[in-house]
């Protein structure tokens, strides 16, 4: 089913779908700061009401139409909500995440020209350390919270082509950079988006664990609530959090970065039982390994569960898509990402000097994106660097197959000499070392190939199954083991290698 085209303002299309659905609940695991009302248990409604009395708040605190405002805050839903609020008034939400230390904060707000901060416990300390913002701009969540009294406000529209939102990239090789989006350019992303879910007929339970600064997390919100889904966001990923949530609340879908995928799978190994509700799997805009989308669909009690492995960035938005079952993710090579949608996304591969390859040769993946980001704020040079008339270069290396469909192979920049696809080779090590939970190869001494693993919690390291594994694959390193928590990673999960080599090779 095509859905029609729709521009996306954050506000109008909550009110829209609360209208349509006011009792469709949305369940939360922990109170949220900003919305002490909503308890554990709303409706889209009430969810609407909210928002209207905390955008009054936020006028009262002096934020205007074209205002910019930071949303720096722990990765719960009402980090959302105050962006909607924000868009309620025609200010611009720039949505950063928790993790980020000052010093990154320091630049990302100079960029912005010092602008409102919204903040919360979890932030407070680094909030107020940062330069050059006056103190009657830093806007702490739970005063929101606790304030009762506001006078109504009406809303505020930007246009259609205007930066409305911003988020950032993951941060993986310095100072992220803030990515202007526009009411149009999101609009296509939710178009794609509701494509999807208006194959899922009945509007079950939605639960997801996605970092609510994510370019995906609005558009996945905004599709979701327009077809009336129930929605569960998930603030605490633990295993002990995730059992009790997918058994009492019995979810019909789950979504989340492939990370998170990995750190449950013990779980879904040990007590299939958790997931047994779920019928669609949903992997958000990352390469997932073969046997955790197996593990997965194997807990399902569902007739025919299916897992969505989703390629995108946040620069262009979901891009390519494949649908895996029981039956076929036997057989499917996990690097292979499917096709785009047609009249909305596409992908081609070309050589280094720009010139398009014949399927079967790999080079580098330049994307076709009708919901492609605007620019790089304050950054336009940097952002037109990856520009190619329509397309835009992704960093990733890759190939398509004789029938069209994408093969991921590798980033650009963690190429390491004389391996086709290091991510391959991560895959089928997960694949088949199942008391490992997390294989990174980086460039180590000399550029050679050096894995870093994760052995996952209440398991032993097998190292006469590690070498067994080795057999058939190019020589690797000595591996160094380091505790999962241990790894660095970017908000939404992701490994920052080129740190991880820095440090190494220091």
């Amino acid at each position: 089913m095509r859905n029609p085209y729709e521009p996306l303002n954050l506000y109008s299309n909550f009110q829209a779908s609360a209208e349509r659905f006011p009792e469709v609940p949305i369940y939360f695991d922990e109170p949220l700061a900003a919305f002490p009302e909503l308890k554990l248990e709303t409706t889209y409604m009430k969810c609407a009401q909210a928002i209207i009395q905390k955008a009054s708040l936020l006028k009262e605190r002096g934020i205007q139409k074209q205002d910019k405002i930071i949303i720096y805050k722990s990765p719960k839903f009402d980090t959302y909500l105050l962006a909607v609020a924000a868009s309620y008034l025609g200010a611009v939400p720039a949505m950063i995440s928790y993790h980020l230390p000052v010093e990154t904060m320091n630049v990302l707000a100079e960029r912005l020209d010092f602008p409102y901060i919204l903040f919360d416990e979890e932030t407070a300390e680094k909030a107020h350390q940062m330069e050059n913002i006056p103190e009657e701009k830093l806007i702490r969540a739970e005063e929101l919270g606790a304030a009762s009294e506001t006078t109504p406000v009406s809303q505020e529209k930007l246009a259609l082509d205007e930066i409305s939102y911003m988020t950032h990239t993951s941060g993986t090789t310095g100072i992220p950079k803030l990515i202007a989006h526009s009411t149009n350019s999101m609009g296509f992303r939710t178009q794609w988006q509701r494509n999807v879910l208006s194959l899922i007929r009945e509007k079950k339970l939605a639960a997801f664990h996605i970092s609510p600064v994510h370019s995906r997390f609005n558009i996945g919100i905004s599709s979701l609530m327009s077809q009336g889904f129930p929605l569960f966001p998930i603030a605490q990923p633990d295993e002990a959090n995730i059992e009790h949530i997918m058994t009492t609340y019995q979810p019909y879908i789950v979504e989340t970065h492939p990370n998170n995928f990995v750190q449950w799978v013990n779980l879904a190994r040990e007590k299939p039982e958790t997931f047994a509700s779920i019928r669609y799997f949903h992997s958000t805009f990352d390469a997932i390994n073969k046997e955790t989308m197996a593990v997965f669909l194997n807990c399902s009690k569902e007739h025919r569960p299916v897992f969505m492995q989703v390629y995108g960035q946040s620069e262009c938005g979901p891009m390519i898509l494949r649908f895996h079952t029981k039956q076929s993710i036997q057989k499917i090579d996990a690097r292979n990402m499917g096709y785009g949608m047609k009249n909305l996304t596409d992908v081609r591969i070309v050589s280094e000097d720009g010139e398009v390859v014949p399927n079967g040769t790999p080079g580098n993946i330049q994307m076709l994106s009708k919901g492609r980001a605007l620019t790089y704020y304050k950054e336009d040079a940097r952002f037109n660097e990856n520009v190619y008339g329509p397309f835009w270069d992704s960093g990733d290396y890759g190939m398509k197959n004789e029938a069209g469909a994408l093969l991921l192979l590798d980033r650009q920049v963690d190429l390491v000499e004389n391996i086709e696809s290091t991510l391959a080779i991560e895959d089928k090590l997960l694949d088949t070392l199942s008391f490992l939970n997390e294989v990174v190869i980086i460039r180590g001494k000399n550029g050679t190939p050096q894995p870093i693993i994760s052995v996952a919690s209440g398991r032993e390291m097998d190292w006469e199954a590690w070498y067994g594994a080795l057999s058939d694959l190019p020589q690797l390193n000595e591996p160094i083991l380091m505790a999962y928590d241990d790894i660095p990673r970017t908000a939404t999960m992701k490994v920052q290698r080129l740190k991880m080599e820095k440090e190494l090779n220091a």
